[in-house]
């Protein structure tokens, strides 16, 4: 790895000439894979301006500049000082996310933005990193050992959750319940409580498609609940009585509780072709562009999709069709590829890191930015309904790249840390 070499180089470097590699202590992973998307964001978000009143792509360099600036100061502090004010962090978190439903501005179906002194903000992304540096100060100290354990980490998460939830903001609010998953998972919970808790939402699922298959399901996650949960009897009970409830009223909800236009927006990448100039009309514009990069794409800057803006809000939510098309394939690849390499070494970071705190940080990061790469990029190819979540460090947005590179900084905080741990070179 290009961090290990860079310790074998720093060893030569403090011997006997007393010098140091100015690279030696940086990390190339943790920075130049996010460094690098930027880079190549500004160019796509100027291609799909080409033919726009407005060319503002460069913003998007300067908000990561500013981020830059933010993470390498928080690179340089250790998070321990965090955890006496995870209490102060939360509730400015709750009072922005109401301040919301007071004073803030519409765009897009939802009311997710404030004005201050006329730059937008939109604290349900700063509130995806208080939501974890909260959970990780209340899982280091109350790990999960048993189920009265998950009282505490949930009903903390469900009060922001619920406000992002009825901004409305389906994708932030997606985002919080697979943090907490996540970080659950990894202060102790079971797998198997994973499967429980998410069995639900997949008795919802099937009972709305293959209803048939409530036969075989319903019990295994009985099953499942007897042989991993205390009481078992009473926990039986309660897993066959909340599968039944959610198979029973899921499509009661589907009919009755949801608009027409909702149940095309969760359905409709299914088959977008049944409103091709409507509901349908983003995804596929969006697959024709990225299939049209074949395997090198147009080239930056020629991609002709992108430059007629086929593409509605294509250098936000959609931007990764403009890659698909403009790099084709292998550009496609690689920029999943750097994501993959950059999780691998979040995960590196966590496993190294000096107290339960760090490392639950570090892994509820991991967890939001590889839950928002994987649902932007089945969305944008139609794997997925499309649920306005940006693709970090590509997505043009102020908010979602300062919160980006305020994860990039508390992580290579606990990076330091951790090989300082192991000794001073």
């Amino acid at each position: 790895m290009l961090s290990q070499l860079g310790r074998r180089n720093s060893r030569f470097f403090s011997g006997r000439s007393g010098r140091r590699s100015p690279l030696a202590d940086v990390d190339l992973i943790l920075w130049g894979v996010p460094l690098a998307m930027v880079a190549i964001a500004g160019i796509l978000i100027a291609s799909t301006q080409r033919q726009a009143d407005y060319a503002d792509w460069y913003q998007h360099w300067i908000t990561a500049a500013v981020g830059m600036v933010v993470a390498l100061l928080l690179a340089r502090m250790p998070l321990e000082r965090l955890i006496p004010l995870k209490w102060p962090i939360y509730g400015a978190m709750v009072a922005s996310l109401i301040a919301v439903r007071i004073v803030g501005t519409s765009a897009l179906g939802a009311q997710s933005w404030i004005n201050i002194g006329g730059f937008y903000v939109q604290p349900s992304e700063f509130a995806k990193v208080g939501a974890i540096l909260l959970l990780a100060g209340v899982l280091a100290r109350h790990p999960v050992d048993r189920p009265v354990d998950l009282v505490r980490p949930v009903g903390l998460i469900a009060l922001p959750w619920l406000l992002v939830f009825v901004q409305p903001d389906l994708g932030s609010s997606l985002v919080f319940g697979a943090v907490l998953l996540v970080m659950l998972f990894w202060a102790g919970m079971p797998g198997a409580w994973v499967v429980l808790l998410l069995s639900p939402l997949v008795a919802a699922i099937v009972a709305g498609t293959l209803p048939w298959l409530l036969l075989g399901w319903i019990p295994l996650m009985g099953w499942l609940a007897w042989k991993s949960l205390p009481w078992k009897r009473v926990a039986l009970s309660i897993s066959l009585a909340v599968q039944g409830l959610f198979a029973v009223a899921t499509p009661l909800l589907w009919e009755h509780g949801l608009r027409p236009h909702q149940r095309a927006r969760l359905t409709l990448f299914l088959d977008p072709a049944q409103d091709p100039l409507g509901g349908g009309y983003h995804l596929l514009q969006s697959t024709v562009g990225i299939g049209s990069g074949q395997l090198w794409g147009t080239g930056l800057m020629n991609g002709s999709l992108t430059k007629l803006r086929f593409i509605p809000e294509q250098h936000t939510d959609f931007i990764f069709s403009a890659l698909g098309e403009e790099t084709g394939f292998l550009g496609s690849v690689l920029v999943v590829a750097g994501f993959a390499l950059l999780m691998w070494r979040l995960l590196q970071i966590a496993g190294r890191a000096r107290t339960d705190y760090e490392a639950l940080v570090v892994v509820g990061i991991g967890a939001m930015l590889m839950f928002q790469v994987v649902v932007n990029i089945n969305m944008t190819i139609g794997l997925g309904p499309i649920t306005g979540i940006p693709l970090p460090w590509l997505s043009y947005g102020r908010s979602a790249m300062l919160v980006n590179f305020i994860a990039l900084g508390l992580c290579a905080s606990v990076a330091r840390r951790g090989r300082s741990a192991q000794g001073r070179w």
